[in-house]
């Protein structure tokens, strides 16, 4: 990928209401980004993104058969793609950095969002290719989208003791181990830590001027910005001969964070 000297930030948005908090942290948040980025956006809901994977995605003719994944992968071959997509899919290639703000609506992403992820992140663009010396798809740290950089802005509506790692809600880095791990890392796209906004509902003028400050002295370093515990690559030997993690790894411990390098997961 190349990167221009003023790199390129691509701003998604997956909340329905202009008048909301979510909308001023949108807005603010990527005036602020806009320092240091040229940056592009996507509000799902104002532009009415069609979130249903359906015929349209799968390539020409409409209803054949066929495993969806393969379908996928021809259509973005034979540039069949809906234009919503190919929009969609332009704006990722040429971004840096990839920032994703939504609500946690039932303990996930918004379906607007879940959509744009089944629809955008097509076999061929965001994966199916293959390392030239051993034949294998490249995932989890490698890929089509290597060489990006993700941050997820989410807003709860819980406290931090309620959805933290022993909280009766689970811990929110569990909770978004599909996104962060099985969508974005999947791809090769590097996740930097959760920024998480807590009691989200119950914020005072003066709650969301704060947050607003805390993400903003967030953006402004967002540049240099790395992951604290990064995810293990696939390549790098950890999962040698299996998806699962070795067994001479953290032997002791099944919960996601053996997954992550760093002072927790020593060997």
């Amino acid at each position: 990928m190349v990167t221009a000297t003023r790199p390129t930030a691509h701003w998604i948005l997956a909340h329905p209401q202009s008048s909301s908090f979510n909308a001023r942290l949108f807005h603010e948040g990527s005036r602020k980004l806009a320092a240091d980025y040229d940056v592009v956006t996507s509000d799902l809901y104002a532009q009415s993104f069609d979130p249903v994977l359906s015929a349209k995605d799968l390539g020409e003719p409409f209803g054949r058969a066929g495993n969806v994944v393969d379908l996928m992968g021809e259509a973005q071959a034979a540039g069949q793609l809906a234009d919503d997509v190919v929009e969609e899919q332009r704006k990722v290639a040429a971004a840096e950095l990839l920032v994703f703000q939504f609500p946690l609506w039932w303990y996930g992403v918004p379906a607007i969002l879940k959509g744009w992820f089944d629809r955008v992140l097509t076999n061929g663009f965001a994966y199916g290719t293959l390392d030239p010396e051993t034949g294998v798809p490249l995932r989890y740290g490698a890929g089509p989208l290597a060489g990006r950089r993700a941050l997820v802005i989410v807003t709860a509506g819980e406290d931090e003791r309620s959805i933290g790692p022993r909280g009766i809600s689970g811990d929110i880095d569990s909770l978004l181990f599909p996104v962060t791990h099985g969508t974005l890392w999947y791809t090769g796209i590097e996740p930097l830590d959760l920024h998480v906004v807590h009691d989200a509902d119950g914020l005072d003028a003066t709650g969301i001027d704060a947050e607003l400050d805390r993400l903003g002295q967030r953006l402004a370093g967002i540049r240099t910005e790395t992951q604290l515990r990064p995810y293990r690559r696939l390549q790098d030997g950890d999962y040698r001969g299996t998806r699962a993690l070795r067994a001479d790894i953290l032997a002791d411990r099944t919960d996601l964070g053996i997954h992550r390098t760093g002072v927790d997961s020593a060997r």
